[in-house]
């Protein structure tokens, strides 16, 4: 069977289409750079450079495909134009829905973020809560936007259901520097790491292969129209970061970070970008989110889906061994 990835040089994507490849699928993956080709190497993936704004490439990439996951997405808390958001998660969305209405795809499914739910207070959060604060997040609001055209689409009869990933880590591609794996892999380096203050607030850490399976499951046995949240446990950022100071017997020290510092960090950033349009890795209006709960349930991912959350030992073993093996990080 002949499967469309979108954002196949990417984290998830990566993955998925090696998981797709060793399965015998026959994989079409979808980049924006060429020199994605060296992390895509397998005889069961053919490479298809393009992009989910360019209509055509896009129709050449799904041709003959019966399945399209569609993972692309622009991610982040900053942009130099915060349209370019909108324009990839929910124009390229609505481009990849229509390019598989048009040449009728059996099945889509649309890779979202728990980040649209928003913060949780006591309980985790599931697929229908309602979000409690507004969005205050680019990226958020985009992909709220781009499940409400899948949403829109399902309801005129295209098989699309939606898959949200928690905060993912694991083995695998590092694409920027806030990027969880990023942090662990200097953790495991530099021996030293910042939690948001008092290190409490939790979060719920999905593993790569779980997500992946979670992708793969959701394409097998997802209803139409449906939303699956696929996460992991749900425990504080020291927990997290200290579980795996002890698995890797490191020495490393965890600083906790209050919120003014962490917003004046952030004012930093934003000035010495407008001085000398130096890149922002986080803004003021998105510390907020740092210093928020974020926990979900995968509860019904469990149930309809048979979805499994690998144990935290396991997968923080298989992580740091990843990463204090692999190079190309």
């Amino acid at each position: 069977m002949k499967v469309l990835i979108t954002g196949a040089s990417g984290y998830i994507g990566n993955k998925l289409a090696m998981t797709l490849a060793d399965r015998g699928y026959e994989v079409h993956a979808m980049v924006r750079s060429a020199d994605s080709d060296k992390r895509l190497d397998h005889p069961n993936i053919k490479v298809f450079q393009g992009d989910v704004l360019i209509k055509e490439s896009l129709m050449l990439a799904m041709n003959g495909c019966e399945q399209v996951y569609h993972v692309a997405g622009k991610a982040g808390t900053w942009a130099k134009d915060l349209s370019v958001f909108y324009n990839v998660n929910v124009e390229g969305t609505r481009n990849v829905l229509e390019a598989a209405k048009t040449l009728g795809v059996k099945k889509t499914i649309y890779t979202s973020s728990c980040g649209v739910l928003g913060p949780s207070l006591n309980e985790p959060l599931c697929e229908n809560d309602s979000r409690l604060v507004d969005f205050v997040i680019d990226y958020d609001r985009s992909k709220k936007m781009a499940e409400d055209l899948v949403i829109q689409y399902s309801k005129e009869g295209m098989n699309v259901a939606i898959v949200s990933p928690a905060k993912v880590y694991g083995p695998g591609h590092i694409s920027h520097s806030l990027m969880l794996n990023a942090i662990i892999s200097k953790f495991l380096k530099k021996r030293i790491t910042f939690i948001p203050k008092p290190g409490t607030y939790r979060i719920s850490f999905a593993f790569i292969d779980d997500v992946v399976d979670g992708h793969i499951l959701a394409m097998e046995k997802g209803i139409t129209g449906e939303n699956y949240i696929i996460g992991g446990p749900n425990i504080s950022h020291y927990e997290f970061f200290h579980r795996l100071r002890t698995l890797s017997s490191s020495r490393g020290y965890i600083v906790k970070l209050p919120k003014s510092i962490v917003k004046a960090m952030a004012r930093i950033q934003e000035l010495n970008y407008k001085l000398w349009d130096m890149p922002v890795l986080f803004t003021v209006k998105s510390v907020d989110h740092l210093f928020s709960n974020y926990t979900f349930s995968s509860e019904k991912a469990i149930r309809e889906l048979g979805y499994k959350i690998t144990p935290l030992g396991k997968a923080l073993q298989k992580t740091i061994f990843y990463l204090n093996h692999e190079t190309d990080v």
